[in-house]
């Protein structure tokens, strides 16, 4: 049987909705997936959550997604990643498609049993005339774990530039936005968590940078999927995985050689 480390990656994002937003975490991924294989070779597969239509439930199109990039993958089963919203979309897969995730890493992501405050909700009834204060509410959020995250100003300043530019080059559709977390509202994840048997794995920030998704509210799924373990990336809050790649990359790779080591017990 196929190590669960070399199998293929799909990544989901978050409530943004754009991959390209993930770049270095997708590069991180790949680099690291590539010197596990014996070939060399590897693959980390994405798409954006704005792919679906806009009718009917989002949530069903996007498992539909993922399963096209499974087959386009060759493999019959992959390592799922869910970032922040995305975590939401992966559960939900996992939940319905078990046989085909060896493993699921769920990254700063929402607990089912999250709900929205008055902002939020004023927000979420005004999308479009609400994005400028959506997006200086972003910024004034991720200001401080991007200071903890690099260690002087020039590398903090090219992040930002970098970061900044991916986000003005693909920009987020605030009426989409506002349709997902709809669905998700009216989506029973919870019961979807008890169905998951796939080996899970949390990962997040610290709590006093992740000011986006609480890190208790991402730990709350040590409470409702069994056996899932969970795992903290230093100097990060809610984007540690594009903040610091590398050990994101690493925090991932050591869950997955954990799910060989486990499988590996339990054969012999």
């Amino acid at each position: 049987m196929q190590s669960v480390a070399t199998l293929p990656i799909v990544i989901i994002p978050g409530i943004q909705g754009r991959w390209e937003w993930m770049h270095p975490a997708i590069a991180a991924l790949g680099a690291a997936l590539a010197r596990r294989r014996p070939d060399g070779g590897g693959q980390v597969l994405t798409f954006s959550l704005n792919e679906e239509d806009g009718r009917g439930d989002p949530f069903e199109q996007w498992m539909a997604r993922i399963n096209q990039l499974i087959e386009a993958s060759g493999s019959a089963r992959i390592v799922l990643v869910g970032v922040s919203f995305g975590g939401l979309v992966a559960l939900r897969y996992a939940a319905r498609h078990s046989s085909r995730v060896a493993a699921l890493v769920l990254v700063s992501a929402p607990s089912p049993r999250m709900r929205l405050g008055r902002f939020e909700q004023f927000l979420l009834r005004h999308p479009l005339a609400t994005l400028p204060l959506f997006a200086l509410r972003g910024m004034r959020r991720l200001a401080p774990e991007v200071i903890a995250a690099k260690s002087s100003w020039s590398t903090r300043i090219r992040f930002a530039g970098s970061y900044g530019w991916q986000v003005l080059a693909h920009p987020a559709a605030p009426h989409q936005m506002a349709r997902w977390v709809q669905a998700w509202q009216a989506t029973d994840l919870l019961t979807d968590c008890a169905r998951v048997t796939t080996p899970t794995h949390i990962i997040t920030g610290e709590h006093h940078l992740d000011r986006v998704v609480p890190v208790d509210d991402t730990l709350d799924y040590l409470n409702l999927i069994p056996g899932a373990t969970a795992a903290r990336l230093a100097r990060s809050g809610h984007i540690g995985l594009v903040s610091r790649p590398h050990d994101f990359s690493a925090l991932v790779g050591e869950f997955l050689n954990a799910v060989d080591d486990s499988r590996s017990r339990r054969s012999a």
